[in-house]
């Protein structure tokens, strides 16, 4: 036969999704058998298209690319060959539109499966078996769901991992969320520092964010301010999981938690919550005490700037309040910020209130561990009396037809549920301490002791805590005189009586000393 003579044909294959791509040899199959076909039909197959999408949507990437060819070899007459009816689509009205778009473009539907005519008997049994497939993809669909659900209500997380875990096969569990560092940690002390008000803001969250590598970014460089909003509102994080869609709240998750519930609950009441101390944008490096810092004459907050000389810049605080008599008078950097950690080294309690320190937070220590125990018998009851509620609110969405009574009933249920949960935590950890007597009070009173060390910190979110847990309110400053009298908070506050000779630390050995 010459070879002008010779029917040209093109292949397509589809599989539904990448994955069976990597895992699979699916379209590699395909393609052998409609090659196989195409030998015994004697056809010359010109072109091979190949898809990794479902076969519920029309537009698709090869399907586009085979139209397009068909159209520009429209004299060809190619044969299109398939391997089975469900891989051109797994619908009967995606299936009809492709039809009409293949024949439009030139093409003539072929498959070792079946046979494609135009009489009513084809006609029928074609789209008999395109409604077999749209039926198969939907149950399989179904199948799908049912299984995710009831994995999920076993305390699996079946989506994609979220930052800070990964999947991992561990023992019966198949795949687990583990801890995928160093993200888990840094997630970990993102939703602590922001519970603690370490952050005021997501601002704060978000830059700190920012100022951790190996953290993703888009493409600009930045951590969305989204992505922020979702990991400080996922329950997941706390041990929990939720799923609005298929109505289950709350349930106990097998994987490790990187937060408590009570940090969770900390969290969404300041998420919800006005925050008290508003984070500037222009925030930045360059100036940590803009905004922080008040004029003395007006008692506006300072702003701060660059200025540039005729061979390099310099940087300034300013009052920028007009009407003021210093208005956009300058005050050098290094002259209020040199002044301010001047400030923190005067902080430096003697040895003698550091010893009555001491020995009165270890008594606060004893009484609260006393008091934590007696305090489970109390909670227990509040637990029972919160099982009851819940129960009762379900017998009242039995009785109703409402749906907003319904709703509302449902909400009520799920803010009891978190009460449950959150009593249930507290049991189980009352009368255990997160850290030792030791390890809490060296942290806490080698804050006390050198506050202006943290200060010295390279990271932007130290020296902001800094302000936030050394002083009660903003310092006003006035330039060639210095701080006035300056508000601290209540650790610095009992503290009072600062010694200007050294401070030294109250040795170890000093939680061992027998008492008189």
């Amino acid at each position: 036969m010459p070879e002008a003579d010779i029917q040209k044909a093109v292949i397509y294959c589809r599989v539904s999704g990448a994955k069976q791509v990597r895992e699979g040899d699916g379209l590699a199959s395909q393609e052998t058998r409609c090659r196989e076909y195409a030998r015994y039909k004697g056809y010359e197959v010109v072109s091979t298209f190949k898809d990794d999408v479902s076969g519920k949507p029309v537009t698709r990437p090869a399907m586009g690319d085979m139209l397009t060819y068909l159209r520009q070899h429209r004299a060809d007459a190619c044969v299109v060959i398939i391997d089975d009816i469900s891989r051109l689509a797994r619908g009967l009205q995606a299936h009809l539109e492709l039809r009409e778009s293949l024949i439009k473009a030139g093409g003539k539907l072929e498959s070792p499966s079946i046979e494609f005519g135009e009489d009513s008997d084809s006609v029928f049994v074609e789209n008999l078996l395109a409604s077999v497939a749209q039926h198969q993809r939907e149950k399989n669909g179904e199948q799908t769901k049912n299984r995710m659900r009831a994995r999920f209500m076993n305390g699996y997380w079946v989506f994609s991992a979220p930052l800070g875990y990964r999947y991992e096969k561990t023992g019966n569990h198949g795949k687990l969320l583990v801890r995928a560092e160093p993200l888990a940690t840094i997630v970990t002390e993102a939703l602590e520092g922001y519970a603690s008000g370490r952050f005021q803001t997501q601002a704060e969250v978000k830059r700190f964010l920012e100022t951790q590598e190996g953290f993703p970014r888009n493409r600009r460089g930045d951590v969305p301010q989204q992505r922020v909003a979702d990991i400080l509102r996922k329950s997941l994080y706390a041990g929990y999981i939720s799923h609005e869609r298929w109505k289950l709240n709350l349930i106990k998750a097998k994987h490790e938690a990187l937060i408590s519930y009570d940090t969770f609950q900390k969290i969404q009441t300041r998420r919800q919550a006005v925050a008290q101390v508003p984070t500037r944008k222009n925030i930045n490096e360059d100036f940590p005490l803009r905004g922080f810092i008040t004029c003395g004459h007006c008692e506006n907050p300072l702003t701060a700037c660059w200025s540039s000389g005729q061979y390099r810049r310099y940087p300034y605080y300013l009052c920028d309040t007009k009407g003021c008599k210093v208005y956009r008078k300058s005050i050098k950097r290094e002259h209020i910020e040199g002044d301010f950690e001047a400030l923190l080294m005067k902080l430096r309690p003697s040895q003698m209130l550091f010893s009555m320190a001491f020995d009165m937070m270890k008594t606060m220590w004893d009484a609260r561990l006393e008091g934590s125990k007696a305090q489970v018998s109390t909670m227990r009851k509040a637990l029972t009396g919160i099982e009851n509620k819940t129960e009762q609110f379900l017998d009242r969405i039995v009785e109703t037809d409402s749906d907003t009574v319904i709703k509302a009933y449902e909400k009520r249920i799920r803010d009891l549920e978190s009460e449950k949960t959150l009593l249930a935590e507290k049991i189980g950890k009352c009368g255990t301490p997160a850290a030792s007597f030791d390890e809490t009070y060296r942290t806490a009173f080698s804050f006390l002791e050198t506050p202006h060390k943290l200060w010295a910190s390279e990271r932007l979110e130290d020296r902001r805590a800094v302000l936030k847990l050394v002083f009660a309110d903003k310092l006003s400053y006035t330039k060639n005189i210095g701080y006035r009298t300056v508000k601290t908070t209540l650790p610095f506050k009992a503290l009072e009586g600062f010694s200007a000779g050294e401070s030294v630390m109250v040795p170890r050995r000093r939680l061992e000393l027998p008492r008189p």
